[in-house]
């Protein structure tokens, strides 16, 4: 039996790509696909052919053909998985709530034109003050969320009050940033499994959820190696590129449980879930690692968007 076999058996694995032709070997139940992991794959020669798509070709922006090329993406990905699929808002409105809330309603109204109903999608959006609210006004209309870029309790604390589907905290990215503040004096030994940052950071959030009995789900994400996910065995969701599902799937080291929403523990949080808009920018201001982490992952995938837009418009 593999450590993947047994991380199945406690948490929903979801894979984090868009090479769709993978797939059938990863054996996830659900997968995840940004900007840049779309672009990533019509690089390849295997999925070059969708940027010709009669029905990404039919558009008539480049923006309205890039999220034709992500829905086919995402409808190929649904063929081959029983579970959901995410699929991402253009990052360069992460601050724009209105401009969000179309965009995402327009792809919902693709993959629905396509016979693929909204429960089978989650639709990504940053988690800003604003891509919140979009999702808040998105789950009054039916379509489920995946609130990505995450960093922060707080960010985690608006999602819950705004009633999201699933969060996606970055685990790797986290530790990242604190291996990159410590510098030369980083102990990664002392810094494995319950004691890893972004670890730390997930087992937060669950726990206060768990406690609060919060319904939105928890995807772990950005794993950066496999005793990251060893350590959240368990969680509602991890999503796990596939060279981490392949080198779980070639390890026979046991992965036992370590996350038990029966026995969740207290939370470490007596806060409250209602967040105000003030109090969300007070916190953002005060949160380098936040701050700067969000920044970033807008600007890389805003970028990749642009990339993806240079393509179709060739």
């Amino acid at each position: 039996m593999s450590s993947l076999h047994d991380l199945m058996r406690h948490t929903r694995v979801v894979a984090d790509t868009a090479e769709y032709l993978r797939l059938p070997d990863l054996g996830a139940a659900e997968a995840t696909t940004n900007p840049s992991l779309v672009l990533r794959a019509v690089r390849l020669p295997e999925y070059a052919p969708l940027l010709r798509d009669p029905e990404v070709r039919a558009a008539r922006v480049p923006e309205q053909a890039m999220d034709r090329l992500l829905v086919r993406f995402g409808r190929e990905i649904l063929e081959r998985v029983p579970g959901r699929v995410s699929t991402e808002i253009d990052a360069r409105l992460s601050h724009d709530t209105d401009a969000s809330l179309r965009r995402a309603r327009e792809v919902i109204g693709l993959y629905e034109a396509a016979g693929v109903p909204r429960q089978r999608v989650l639709i990504k959006l940053a988690t800003t003050w604003e891509g919140i609210e979009a999702a808040r006004r998105l789950r009054d209309d039916g379509i489920a969320c995946n609130m990505t870029l995450l960093f922060s309790f707080m960010q985690a604390r608006a999602c819950a009050a705004a009633g999201v589907q699933l969060i996606s905290p970055f685990v790797g990215r986290i530790t990242d940033w604190a291996r990159q503040q410590a510098g030369d004096a980083w102990d990664a030994a002392a810094h494995e499994g319950d004691a890893d940052p972004g670890v730390r950071a997930l087992l937060r959030i669950w726990r206060f959820y768990k406690a609060r009995g919060v319904a939105t789900e928890v995807m772990g994400a950005s794993f950066r190696q496999t005793s990251q996910i060893a350590a959240l065995c368990g969680c509602d969701l991890l999503t796990i590129a596939p060279a981490l599902l392949g080198e779980l799937a070639a390890s026979s080291q046991a992965l036992p449980r370590r996350l038990d929403p029966t026995q969740a523990g207290p939370a470490e949080d007596r806060a409250e879930l209602a967040v105000g808009r003030a109090e969300f920018a007070s916190a953002l201001a005060a949160d380098d690692l936040w701050r700067a982490k969000l920044d970033e992952g807008i600007a890389a995938f805003s970028a990749d968007t642009h990339a993806l837009l240079e393509l179709l418009s060739a």
